[in-house]
């Protein structure tokens, strides 16, 4: 029996949603006010909250907040009366899953109810499915649940207990070597070395040697006899991260290795024979490279054998939320926090375009950890925390910082009209100062 929590301080309403919903087979509390909603919601023992928007010092936002916070799978929805539409539309931006206009008929709150009922058993379902398969396939730092993250989580499930060559491109910052080690652990090698090599970071005399290994006094300073990264790899995984940057003549020896399944070590002639399943990784257009002869077309197809094309963070918008709450939980960890999020700032992230991905987000949200004050994450901190941002973003706002603005212009402009311009009740609303909203209103334009 699903269990609805019913916030409303008119008795005679609570009484009466109470019958309709009991005589459709619900287990119903009731909290008389505000305060008690946001105390009962978070205890995460109702299935749905069903919350009027208007009530005392707490209102149906707190309770919205407090419960999706502590229980986001707990269900909201929010009544309103006639003349606060613009408050129940900021409530299902803040996660509500619906609202409901007063006066309302017996017949469209239970349809509602029954709606919300669905949709958290079959998040519920789609939760404990997708935990299960990243506990099996060990994907717990693949993170998300978008169509494109499933779509690359399946394929790694198929391709790993081959032993294909597998060619992961992408965006800097998409997740590249986590996909390549995510493979390595699903494979029949997974008890044995996982060797990435960043192929940019080596210099062309190295490259050779650090891979293949020395012979002594193969050159200037081979004093003894060294092993390359190949041989550690044997039995295992070698992960080439940016291919693209292999110089074209280290190139041939390195096809005749994967061609052949053994190496020569820099000054000697004897081959010798490895056993190692190939990832490589780029952020280039390979074919692009191979037209301008700075990438080999033999090895090109050689490595193009199972391709990953991973999705840049702005395809994957749906995911941003999850993975703040990862990046916020994990730093949350390391700086001995309890920092949480402002609403505002995921609704401003996820207008961001990200130029640099997963990697520049994982960066934001640890400065903005850093930085925060009392606790609570805000638009200022965010803003802080990307100082730099001269980056490309989403529709008319050129920077991050000015996404974070037309995030706090819109959320100022709600606020005000949910309160029919009383600038202390708005600042309450958005938990600020009247001064804080007088001087953001000055800075951000904002007229009512």
């Amino acid at each position: 029996m699903s269990k609805v929590l019913i916030v409303d301080d008119q008795k005679n309403m609570r009484t009466t949603l109470g019958m309709m919903l009991r005589g459709a087979g619900y287990e119903v509390d009731e909290a008389g006010d505000g305060e008690q909603g946001t105390e009962r919601g978070a205890t995460g023992a109702f299935d749905l909250v069903l919350t009027d928007l208007r009530m005392g010092n707490k209102d149906g936002m707190d309770v919205l907040r407090a419960t999706r916070e502590a229980h986001p799978s707990t269900e909201v929805i929010v009544m309103t009366a006639f003349g606060t539409i613009e408050g129940a539309v900021q409530a299902m931006r803040l996660g509500a899953f619906d609202f409901i206009q007063k006066p309302f008929t017996e017949e469209e709150l239970l349809v509602k109810v029954a709606k919300a009922l669905e949709n958290r058993r079959i998040s519920r379902e789609i939760e404990f499915l997708a935990n299960e398969f990243k506990d099996r396939y060990k994907f717990e730092n693949i993170i998300g649940r978008s169509p494109a993250v499933r779509e690359v989580l399946g394929r790694i499930v198929r391709i790993a207990p081959t032993d294909a060559i597998v060619l992961i491109t992408g965006e800097s910052g998409t997740g590249k070597e986590l996909v390549a080690k995510a493979i390595h652990a699903n494979s029949k090698r997974a008890d044995r070395p996982f060797i990435p090599v960043n192929c940019a970071a080596i210099t062309e005399t190295l490259l050779e040697s650090e891979l293949f290994g020395h012979a002594r006094g193969s050159f200037t300073g081979a004093v003894s006899a060294r092993k390359g990264l190949f041989e550690e790899a044997d039995g295992g995984t070698f992960f080439f991260d940016e291919i693209g940057e292999t110089p074209i003549a280290f190139q041939a020896k390195l096809l005749r290795a994967i061609q052949e399944n053994e190496i020569r070590r820099v000054g000697e002639n004897k081959a010798i024979r490895v056993n190692v399943r190939i990832i490589a990784a780029t952020n280039q257009d390979l074919m692009t490279a191979v037209s301008e002869k700075r990438f080999r077309q033999d090895l090109y197809y050689r490595l193009n054998v199972a391709r990953f094309q991973l999705p840049a963070l702005r395809d994957r918008r749906e995911d941003i939320p999850e993975l703040v709450g990862y990046f916020l939980k994990k730093f949350n960890r390391k700086m001995g926090v309890t920092s949480r999020i402002d609403d505002r700032v995921i609704d401003a992230l996820s207008r961001f375009d990200f130029p640099g991905n997963i990697r520049e987000l994982e960066h934001m949200i640890e400065q903005a950890v850093a930085l925060a004050q009392d606790g609570v994450i805000s638009i200022d901190d965010l803003t802080q925390a990307t100082s730099t941002s001269h980056l490309p973003a989403r529709g008319d706002a050129h920077t991050l910082a000015d996404v974070v603005d037309a995030a706090e212009r819109e959320a100022i402009v709600a606020a005000l009209r949910e309160c029919e311009g009383n600038r202390e009740k708005a600042a309450d609303v958005l938990a600020i100062s009247p001064t804080t909203l007088w001087r953001k209103m000055t800075r951000l334009a904002v007229t009512f």
